[in-house]
């Protein structure tokens, strides 16, 4: 399989069990913890969980006009996406936690349909400041998990911050061990 195929299908697999294991983590606080300002970028735990849903749905709607017209983005091409980053999208952990879930699972439907010339071919966009770009497909996805391990990085910081460990956290548990020593 293609190096970045394969690596975008472990990130997508990452994505839903490191959120899973964030979300239930982050149902240990009571809702005004969880909505306290910490002086985080996004002020708060549930601040900063919808910013990465808000940069999910954006990029996912901009990969959703890729030529491919792929199946599992089908719902983004007929949804505006969020027009600023600090948009709280849900009030409530449960109602984003569902939210997160739903998506997640569209991430992996999503990467199960991406093929190599897909991810090869550039995408066109225009940033949220209206300033068009052309990049590719591939390099895009990649900034797209990143932005998302990013601000979980944040999110388990003020986790931690309020005495809630979520515990590991590597995607190396995730990455397969080979059958055998390199030769």
């Amino acid at each position: 399989m293609h190096a970045l195929l394969a690596h975008a299908r472990l990130m997508a697999d990452y994505n839903q069990w490191i959120n899973t294991r964030l979300y239930a983590a982050a149902a240990e606080l009571p809702h005004d913890m969880l909505t306290q300002d910490r002086g985080a970028f996004f002020r708060s735990v549930l601040g900063t969980l919808n910013h990465i849903m808000v940069g999910d749905r954006v990029w996912l709607s901009r990969f959703a006009r890729h030529p491919a017209r792929h199946a599992a983005l089908e719902s983004f091409r007929r949804m505006s996406a969020p027009q600023r980053v600090d948009v709280m999208l849900h009030d409530t952990l449960p109602e984003l936690t569902l939210a997160r879930h739903q998506l997640d699972q569209t991430i992996i439907d999503w990467c199960t349909e991406l093929n190599a010339d897909a991810l090869a071919h550039p995408l066109a966009y225009q940033s949220l400041k209206g300033v068009p770009a052309v990049r590719p497909m591939g390099s895009l996805m990649m900034h797209f998990f990143n932005h998302q391990t990013h601000h979980r990085g944040q999110v388990t910081t003020l986790l931690s911050q309020c005495g809630v460990d979520i515990g590991e956290t590597d995607l190396l548990g995730l990455i397969p061990q080979c059958d055998e020593e390199p030769v």
